[in-house]
């Protein structure tokens, strides 16, 4: 069954996004480099034979911004709520098949990465791209069976949430786990990934 990836993007407005990294490096500097990388990312990931789909913060930018989002890509807005509510709810939006959920941040994403989450879940129920600071860069789910309380309780932008989000699958469900990968939160992070602090 083909399976899909939805992308987690915002409009890149200055003090809408990588407001951490803003405060060191300024909001509008921020907003640029966070364009960048979200290019970067759609770049990569219409590079397999799945689905490609664009989950929109906030939801009025789900028409326009055709400039940074191709407009060959379909795209939803995202659900109100936390982190974990937008993806369940993305989840249940998607077409039957395995399902993946990837954002914007993290540089180091290649298309290998996601055909390596979908290998994965021929035989797992759930994968996991884990992040250096305790989150993920990746979920992606078989969606062979349902899992009624995911993301209940997680405790988000925090060092738990991979653990928490893992604990809130039902009892049974085999996981794997992708390579850590890091995220840009902070202005440390940019000089790994060739990104430019003075981008604009």
């Amino acid at each position: 069954m083909r399976g899909s990836v939805i992308i987690f993007v915002k409009a890149p407005r200055a003090g809408a996004v990588k407001t951490r990294l803003g405060a060191e490096i300024g909001m509008g500097r921020a907003a640029a480099l966070f364009r960048i990388m979200t290019e970067r990312t759609i770049a990569e990931a219409v590079k397999g034979d799945w689905r490609t789909c664009l989950a929109v913060d906030p939801p009025s930018a789900v028409t326009g911004w055709d400039s940074l989002w191709p407009p060959r890509l379909s795209r939803m807005a995202q659900a109100p709520g936390d982190l974990g509510a937008r993806m369940a709810h993305a989840f249940n939006a998607a077409p039957p098949g395995p399902t993946l959920i990837i954002g914007a941040d993290a540089p180091g994403l290649r298309a290998r990465h996601l055909r390596q989450a979908f290998k994965a879940l021929g035989r797992a129920d759930a994968v996991f791209g884990p992040a250096e600071d305790g989150g993920y860069w990746l979920i992606g789910l078989a969606r062979r069976r349902p899992a009624p309380n995911l993301f209940e309780g997680v405790r988000w932008s925090t060092k738990h949430a991979l653990a928490d989000t893992v604990k809130t699958l039902p009892g049974g469900f085999q996981v794997s786990h992708l390579e850590t990968l890091a995220d840009i939160d902070e202005a440390r992070d940019l000089k790994q990934f060739g990104l430019c602090a003075t981008a604009h």
